[in-house]
């Protein structure tokens, strides 16, 4: 008996997708119709064919395992006890190389899904903190309200293709291999069209703008992507619509910096309620708050204001607001500002930098 895992080169542990791999990579190199006269290349890709039926099948593989043969199972070649897994796998391989062509029996044009839509849609701030509901224009093709969707003029309909019965594909003889190939004049959908719509010309499809509405989540950040369910391009041959996804972009603000849920403002003070205390108003989202400012805040100083942040996306929990104080130094001060800030240096002795430096001349003298 041959030994089906070196026939497709795989390890006897190999998953189905291996298999599916190693098959599609061996059945492409010996296909007859790439090596026309080579009976070498035709037995090999029988024994591929042989090997896979085999081992694509849960039953058969594990008798093979156990017992090495296939012996009371019946021939490995049975393709009648793999058929739907071989054909699947027959049209990925070979769809390119026939040119879209189907193995076996002639069938129209499969339902295709719709393509999917990108939207991107730019929010501030506070809407991405406290969600908000966005209304959009999306451009898509839509069935054609004339004809609704058949292409035809009004009170006529599409006659069956007569180049392929209304099947939608060919079929023609390719090496030893009956297939079938879409048809050139229907395009695969079986009917044509004789007087086709002025208003879609045929197609049966118009581009139109849908205005949605677009309910954005309290805690989107930028690259959050929303995706609306059937809200794409219309599908193909009966097939169902696409999917929208919406791109978030949060637009820069003018006070606040986001870090993840929490969010961070920056507050002048002055050297008078630095130095002495006091309380200032400190923006949040939605208002403002008064904030006691202790005698003797340093600047970069931060005070934590606990769930005045963003929403944590698909929670409920709250970040917080980060308050970060600094000492507002005037750049312009009047005569008398000058003499009571003198006063104040000479009061106090400060010298702050005298003092620094001899701090610094002690560090470099190891004193």
């Amino acid at each position: 008996m041959k030994d089906y895992y070196s026939v497709l080169g795989v390890e006897r542990n190999a998953t189905d997708e291996e298999l599916k791999k190693a098959y599609r990579k061996l059945a492409l190199k010996y296909h007859p119709d790439r090596n026309q006269g080579q009976k070498d290349a035709e037995d090999k890709f029988k024994e591929i064919n042989e090997a896979y039926s085999c081992l694509s099948d849960q039953q058969k593989r594990a008798h093979y395992d156990r017992y090495g043969t296939l012996d009371g199972m019946g021939s490995g070649a049975d393709f009648s006890s793999f058929s739907s897994s071989f054909t699947d796998i027959f049209e990925d391989v070979f769809g390119d190389f026939f040119g879209g062509s189907s193995f076996g029996g002639s069938r129209r044009t499969r339902p295709q899904k719709g393509n999917d839509l990108r939207y991107d849609l730019s929010i501030n701030l506070e809407e991405a903190a406290f969600g908000a509901e966005k209304e959009i224009s999306v451009p898509r093709w839509q069935n054609c309200d004339t004809c609704y969707g058949s292409g035809a003029a009004d009170g006529k309909s599409p006659t069956s293709c007569q180049t392929c019965q209304g099947t939608g594909q060919v079929r023609f003889q390719q090496g030893f291999f009956s297939v079938s190939k879409t048809c050139s004049r229907c395009n695969g959908t079986g009917s044509i069209i004789d007087d086709p719509c002025r208003s879609c010309k045929g197609t049966g499809k118009v581009k139109k703008t849908r205005n949605i509405s677009v309910k954005v989540p309290p805690g989107v950040d930028t690259n959050t992507r929303l995706k609306m369910t059937g809200e794409g391009e219309l599908g193909l041959n009966g097939g169902p619509p696409g999917d929208l996804y919406i791109f978030i972009s949060v637009e820069k603000h003018p006070i606040f910096i986001r870090e993840g849920e929490h969010i961070i403002c920056e507050v002048p003070v002055t050297f008078t309620i630095a130095a002495l205390g006091g309380e200032i108003e400190v923006p949040k989202l939605m208002n403002t708050e008064r904030l006691k400012i202790p005698p003797g805040t340093p600047s970069g100083r931060m005070f934590r204001l606990k769930g005045e942040g963003i929403q944590k996306l698909g929670g409920y929990s709250r970040g917080d607001l980060i308050v970060k104080i600094y000492i507002d130094v005037p750049k312009k001060l009047n005569q008398r500002q000058k003499e009571l800030l003198e006063e104040f240096a000479e009061i106090s002795g400060d010298d702050v930098t005298k003092s620094f430096a001899d701090r610094l001349k002690g560090i470099f003298s190891g004193e």
